[in-house]
């Protein structure tokens, strides 16, 4: 009997083992893809950013303008 539950547990230890070793690999697809989904949301966070500049430039602008006259 003991040596059934100590097989059984050794079993089951190999298997938890295993297990998150394979979970953290990374076929090369699935490296390309998270890839292009980073470059992908910096630059829609860089293009966000561009146009809140622009506007707050045009804004300024269009003070400065208006103090002149």
């Amino acid at each position: 009997m003991k040596r059934i539950a100590a097989f059984l547990l050794l079993m089951v230890l190999s298997l938890a083992g295993s297990m998150p070793a394979q979970a953290q690999r990374m076929t090369p697809e699935q490296n390309a893809r998270q890839s292009r989904k980073a470059i992908k949301k910096q630059a829609k966070m860089l293009k966000k950013a561009n146009k809140k500049a622009a506007h707050a430039q045009r804004k300024a602008n269009k003070r400065a303008n208006r103090r002149r006259n």
